[in-house]
């Protein structure tokens, strides 16, 4: 069992923004920047391009509905989107706040926060959610 999958049945706490029935989306606690979610499906399948067709669209739907409420949350130009899948072997997507092609960089330092900053972050974003 992931982390993720841990994350979902509420064995491990996490700042949730959006779920539903199928999907999830959470912050990330090594962030790149303020606001870095990511968006998984519940399923626990490792690799992205494994998941069937139905929870691959839809998954991707949920991360745009969830990035439209990042960038209203988070003063920045874009929301960057990286799907990698080498850190926890459940597919995921990065929702990140950019304002340069560098904040998507994975190897510069992540960020901290404090729990209290993290909920106050997740809060901001569950606000402008319409889900």
């Amino acid at each position: 069992m992931t982390i993720f999958s841990k994350i979902v049945s509420g064995e491990i706490p996490a700042y949730k923004v959006a779920e539903t029935i199928d999907f999830l989306a959470f912050l990330d606690i090594s962030p790149l920047a303020e606001g870095h979610v990511l968006a998984i499906p519940k399923q626990e399948v490792d690799y992205i391009f494994d998941l069937d067709d139905e929870t691959y669209v839809g998954l991707q739907l949920f991360a745009k509905i969830v990035a439209a409420g990042i960038r209203k949350a988070i003063p920045c130009k874009r929301i960057g989107v990286a799907v990698i899948g080498l850190e926890v072997p459940h597919a995921h997507i990065h929702l990140i706040p950019m304002n340069s092609v560098s904040d998507l960089n994975f190897s510069r330092p992540k960020l901290s926060f404090t729990p209290e900053q993290l909920e106050a972050t997740a809060e901001k974003i569950r606000q402008e959610l319409k889900i």
